[in-house]
């Protein structure tokens, strides 16, 4: 029954702000996706134009999904989803561009994307141990194991707190490739496109302090 506590209230709050965070991505992504960016081109050329202008030496691929969108640093990767990559829209380019601004990220040593490139395999780990971990040790009142699966926690949200700084370097770099690309007048839905995008990341945070602090009392209550 300890599933269904009172601490579980803790959660709501953020839960409700990353529907609404997930809901103006698809929103914002709806609208976007419709308006021509004007530039002629492709998000996947695009992509391909502005690489050689910064001297990135990497591969643009399509991939299934709706907003599947990433790089990948490993093999220099440039996944844009379908409905991306073969489209002109200011949503296409403006995710294209974030995407671009990861690889310059990559190229130029960007120290935040090191340090969150480094932790990936620790948190993969230690974020899908965390929860079983917690719980087996509330219900036994091992409360090593429960400080274990809070350590464990505590790394991925330590992995969101990095990851945030990241992304929104990312969009910076993003509009400042489209200012290039796009009319004036166009910035501002690119931009709208970014800043929905950054409050999923925020979101992400929220949830993961939330968890954090109704471990932490958890703990605390288990006798």
């Amino acid at each position: 029954m300890f599933l269904f506590d009172w601490t579980f209230l803790i959660l709501i709050p953020a839960l409700i702000f990353s529907l609404i965070a997930q809901g103006l991505v698809n929103r914002t992504w709806k609208k976007t996706s419709k308006i021509p960016s004007d530039s002629g081109i492709t998000a996947s050329d695009f992509a391909d134009i502005v690489a050689s202008k910064e001297g990135l030496f990497i591969k643009v691929v399509p991939v299934t999904g709706v907003l599947t969108d990433h790089y990948n640093p490993i093999n220099k990767t440039l996944a844009l989803s379908e409905e991306v990559f073969h489209s002109e829209s200011i949503g296409a380019l403006s995710i294209c561009a974030h995407e671009l601004g990861h690889a310059i990220q990559h190229k130029t040593g960007y120290i935040p994307l090191k340090v969150r490139n480094s932790i990936v395999p620790v948190v993969n780990f230690g974020s899908s141990a965390a929860l079983p971990l917690f719980f087996v040790g509330f219900i036994f009142a091992w409360k090593t194991l429960m400080d274990i699966g809070i350590i464990f926690f505590a790394g991925a949200l330590l992995f969101h707190l990095v990851t945030l700084p990241v992304e929104l370097d990312a969009s910076k770099r993003a509009l400042l490739i489209l200012k290039n690309y796009i009319p004036e007048e166009k910035v501002s839905l690119a931009r709208s496109m970014l800043f929905a995008a950054a409050l999923t990341y925020i979101a992400a945070i929220a949830v993961a302090l939330s968890q954090l602090i109704r471990l932490l009392i958890l703990r605390e209550a288990r006798e």
